[in-house]
């Protein structure tokens, strides 16, 4: 067969037995770990960066001068949208991509398109210029979303894999932190015209990731992907390198491993067998990730990304100023994955998923009643928004960490991207519709109607993960999805993993 016929793809190239897993599984912490946390973790603050400028900067963009014939409602739902559903496409597209051809190759490339697209939004000329390069930013984002998240996983010890993986994803807030504070300085007319001051500001975010293009060159492949595509020899020389780096790190020699498993060897795995393993094999874990992914979803890009206009329409706040309260909002997103991550290693991945998306929501429907009652000022409006999203984005930064370890290794990048498509495109994509309409009506119950819509999503979602959630804390992923290339002498699937396949 030729190398490219779908039969020759799909077949075994052989059998071996490996302890790649459990040599990355049992590795201390060490200098090597930071440099993937750094190089992998980076973006995210760069797409926080990117979409709150885009939210806080919007007002400026629809005003007269800014050299875009462009409304509030546009950005907050039309462009937000737009952003939505190119993160969804490029998602399903690069998922596979990911799956097939490895994690390095892709989130070099997936930075590169977002990259690109952020470059070009600073030079729009006009509105369906703005709209497709937000399509295209967010194709690329939606791309680093796979390739980064099954990295990551794969890469980083199991005992600490929750707390790192949620402490990343939730690294998104300081950028939102940093967009926040450099809107006020390039919205200041003082310094820089209205038609000049939002481009700098995206071009000032293309010169950031460049510096996180160079530093992610030296993240390496997956060990995890290389041996289950035939790759064994690269896998083993990539371990030994990584143990020689943690040795010189730590002082000390690391002690052997004697867990191995058997994988049968393929370049690719179909699309039936992905399909059979979210459908088929694990119908609960399915019914989790989709409802974490739309509780979050429609949470974030509905309401929070519109949080600026809500301060211009329903406190008078002026529009250079909406900066000062996104970054406390930001920074309560940031620090609530950053002091509760650490418990989903130990209290367990149950108890603490079902809590933040149930506390977030009961947090929520109190700011709702709140703020239709005319109780909130924009100040008090901003620290109950704090406090929800302290819990509300440890929830969502727990979502990514679930999809990303409940499926077997052959479909992490693909269930990301699934999960992330599906739940994005319901929560995301409608939900900015849905809300930019509710806040353009001017009327306060109509805004509190969207808060009540998100809270219940949340709540939902919550009720779902005491159901269905992994007890997947200090676990190899292997041991949490037992692999489908996995050879029939290895031991059946634990009962954590069997539990859930409903």
């Amino acid at each position: 067969m030729e190398e490219g016929d779908p039969m020759s793809r799909n077949a075994e190239l052989g059998t071996i037995k490996t302890d790649v897993a459990a040599r990355l599984d049992r590795l201390p912490w060490s200098r090597w770990h930071w440099m993937i946390v750094i190089g992998l973790g980076t973006v995210w603050i760069l797409d926080g960066l990117e979409v709150t400028l885009v939210g806080n900067v919007g007002g400026r963009i629809a005003e007269e001068g800014s050299g875009l014939d462009i409304s509030a409602a546009e950005i907050t739902g039309l462009a937000a949208s737009l952003y939505v559903a190119g993160a969804c496409v490029g998602a399903l597209f690069f998922g596979r991509l990911t799956d097939l051809y490895g994690r390095k190759k892709l989130f070099i490339i997936t930075l590169l398109v977002y990259l690109t697209g952020t470059a070009l939004t600073a030079i729009s000329m006009n509105p369906l210029w703005f709209f497709a390069c937000r399509f295209l930013t967010g194709f690329g984002i939606g791309g680093e979303y796979a390739a980064i998240n099954s990295a990551i996983d794969e890469l980083i010890p199991s005992r600490v894999r929750g707390r790192v993986d949620l402490i990343i994803n939730g690294s998104f807030w300081l950028g939102a932190v940093g967009g926040s504070l450099l809107s006020i300085v390039m919205l200041n007319e003082s310094l820089f015209a209205p038609n000049l001051g939002w481009r700098l500001a995206f071009a000032l975010g293309v010169v950031m990731g460049f510096v996180v293009l160079l530093v992610r060159r030296h993240v390496p492949e997956s060990p995890r992907w290389l041996f289950i595509h035939g790759r064994e020899d690269e896998a083993n020389a990539l371990i030994d390198d990584i143990e020689r780096q943690v040795e010189e790190s730590i002082g000390r020699k690391l002690e052997p491993v004697d867990s191995t498993i058997t994988i049968h060897q393929r370049k690719a795995i179909g699309f039936g067998e992905i399909a059979k393993a979210l459908v088929r094999l694990y119908p609960k874990r399915t019914v989790l990730g989709f409802s974490l992914f739309v509780g979050q979803a429609f949470l974030y890009n509905a309401i929070t990304f519109g949080y600026a206009t809500i301060l211009i329409e329903f406190f008078d706040i002026d529009s250079g100023q909406t900066g000062y309260y996104y970054a406390v909002i930001a920074l309560g997103n940031f620090m609530g994955p950053l002091l509760l991550g650490g418990l989903f290693d130990s209290i367990g991945r149950r108890i603490m998923i079902s809590g933040t998306y149930i506390t977030s929501g009961v947090l929520l429907l109190v700011t709702a009643w709140l703020f239709q009652a005319g109780h909130l000022s924009a100040t008090t409006m901003t620290l109950c928004w704090c406090a929800v999203l302290f819990f509300a984005s440890t929830g969502a930064s727990s979502a990514y960490l679930t999809v990303s370890e409940v499926f077997p290794m052959e479909t992490r990048a693909m269930a990301i991207a699934f999960f992330y498509a599906i739940g994005t495109a319901v929560g995301g994509i409608t939900g900015p519709q849905v809300f930019s309409r509710m806040v353009e009506s001017g009327e306060e119950s109509q805004v509190a109607l969207a808060f009540a819509i998100g809270a219940s999503l949340m709540l939902i979602a919550g009720i779902v993960a005491i159901f269905f959630s992994v007890d997947a804390e200090g676990k190899s992923l292997e041991d949490i999805a037992r692999p489908l290339t996995a050879g029939d002498d290895d031991a059946a699937p634990p009962k954590a993993s069997a539990a859930a396949t409903g």
